[in-house]
């Protein structure tokens, strides 16, 4: 995962959010000194993600808590089995269960989802990948859940890609234009950034192949039909990536073009969590 600075703060600033004044439901039925174990149930069919991140939780609300994994991030799973079993103190346990099970089920909704379309295109050269629709805040967690179901991710932020899109293109003045602006921008600031650049017909596509200048081309909504004619024309002389409402139904069909990179939004903005729970055992 791509851990920017401040995933630790941020895990605990979750917690606090989630324990405020005190767990006082726990701590008014539960011994101070009581110990305890307790195992992560899988209750529904998928990809395990977020294994990492349940481990980091647990150190901060309590470094002697004891965590035995017997399966990991990217496993496929099924209801019965057991991921974990984390024991030590029960107050413990308790206040770190919310949170653990919340990044749990999210992640490995997103990296079971992500897996159905990689899955889709299985056979194929096309590789899936991320958005940055995400969750504010939350992107790092979500783009390693991706990774665990196979997928690839896009870039991470808007600073570590040029992706020229729609409204860089119209702002600028044009195609030329907005590459030209783009390559004066990295010499003058010496950054080594690969730029891919979005075009919407094929009027921009061939004022692209004519300058030159980028290493991606974004073929923004184009139909599987217009898709295949687009990729013929590019003729591998630049990376090529499909985005644009593609679904399960559709990807197969997005992937069969020859596309390289299909983009998929709702990986990580249309995710139904799978069904976990932390039972004492």
């Amino acid at each position: 995962m791509k851990e920017p600075l401040g995933v630790e703060a941020l895990l605990a600033y979750a917690l606090a959010e989630d324990i405020g004044s005190g767990d006082h439901t726990s701590l008014s039925t539960i011994s101070a000194d009581q110990q305890g174990s307790a195992q992560l149930l899988v209750k529904q069919e998928g990809v395990l993600s977020g294994m990492s991140i349940a481990n980091k939780i647990f150190s901060i609300v309590d470094s002697d808590l004891e965590v035995t994994e017997y399966l990991h991030d990217g496993d496929k799973i099924r209801p019965g089995d057991v991921a974990f079993i984390v024991s030590g103190s029960t107050l413990s346990i308790l206040k770190a269960e919310r949170l653990v099970l919340n990044f749990l089920q999210r992640m490995s909704g997103i990296a079971t989802s992500t897996s159905h379309y990689v899955g889709k295109i299985k056979g194929l050269n096309s590789k899936i990948l991320d958005t940055r629709k995400t969750t504010p805040l939350l992107r790092a967690f979500e783009k390693e859940a991706v990774i665990h179901g196979g997928g690839y991710n896009h870039r991470f932020g808007l600073y570590d890609m040029i992706l020229i899109k729609d409204n860089h293109v119209d702002f600028a003045g044009g195609i030329n234009n907005a590459i030209y602006s783009t390559i004066q921008y990295l010499d003058a600031n010496k950054l080594d950034l690969k730029i891919e650049i979005e075009v919407r017909n094929f009027s921009e596509l061939k004022q692209v192949i004519e300058n030159g200048s980028v290493h991606r081309i974004m073929l923004d909504n184009f139909s599987t039909d217009t898709l295949t004619q687009a990729v013929k024309m590019i003729g591998g002389r630049f990376e090529t990536e499909a985005s644009g409402g593609i679904n399960l139904e559709t990807v197969r069909s997005f992937a069969e073009t020859g596309v390289d990179y299909i983009s998929v939004g709702a990986l990580t903005h249309q995710i139904k969590s799978l069904d976990l729970s932390l039972k004492a055992c």
